[in-house]
């Protein structure tokens, strides 16, 4: 009889869990979307490395986050991110600054042993979320390098995309972000192509002081004649 209850507990054990995955639908997983970049048509072109490209402590994780009204973050239950957020958005990054300077000498850093860059993008994505009431934001900052490691660039960009609220157009939103940001740094890193690394100007040297002016020839001293006296007594004898 016991046997009998115990087999009786695991078919309905059994029959509960299917029905839970039946009832329970897979969450989607989303990625960004890089759009449509070309392929670049040189092979070898400006040579640019990306990065180091730092992402904000709360997006690197795998849970799609939502906006409140409030400020607040909580996780979404229809959605998650496949994979990392952060390695997505280095390959979107990538093949549109790519792109958009037709250029394959692209490297994400640390780089290549002797690839040497024309210009470093140094990137900080301090928010990328939104919310189903609130629009897609994108904040960063950039700074872009020359060979020498001296700033050429500096730059504060904060974006904004609206969305019909699903996470999937959420999604969308945040990827349009991000290649409108690619679009805004291939535009500061064009003008950088083929220039020269900026060097300090040399210190200017002291100018030599001016020589003293020579004195003008003095006439010679003539000793003057001591008067001879007169006044000697001569005696004779």
């Amino acid at each position: 009889m016991k046997v009998v209850r115990f087999r009786l507990v695991v078919v309905l054990a059994g029959l509960l869990g299917l029905a839970g995955c039946v009832h329970s639908p897979p969450v989607p997983m989303y990625q960004l979307d890089a759009g449509s970049p070309e392929v670049p048509s040189q092979k070898a072109g400006m040579s640019v490395l990306l990065g180091p490209v730092t992402v904000a402590d709360y997006l690197q994780r795998e849970t799609l986050l939502q906006r409140q009204v409030d400020g607040s973050l909580t996780a979404a239950s229809d959605g998650r991110w496949a994979g990392s957020l952060a390695a997505d958005i280095d390959q979107l990054l990538l093949r549109q600054l790519s792109w958009r300077l037709d250029s394959q000498r692209l490297v994400l850093a640390p780089g290549n042993p002797g690839f040497t860059p024309e210009v470093q993008v140094l990137l900080t994505i301090s928010r990328l979320d939104s919310g189903p009431q609130l629009p897609a934001v994108l904040e960063a900052q950039w700074r872009l390098l020359d060979r020498a490691g001296k700033l050429r660039d500096s730059r504060l960009v904060r974006l904004q995309e609206p969305h019909t609220g699903t996470a999937a157009d959420q999604v969308r939103a945040q990827s349009h972000l991000l290649q409108q940001l690619a679009e805004q740094l291939a535009a500061a890193v064009k003008p950088l192509e083929g220039q020269a690394a900026a060097t300090e100007e040399p210190a200017r040297k002291p100018a030599p002081a001016a020589p003293a002016k020579a004195k003008p020839p003095q006439p010679p001293k003539i000793p003057m004649a001591a008067p001879v006296r007169t006044d000697v007594e001569v005696f004779r004898f």
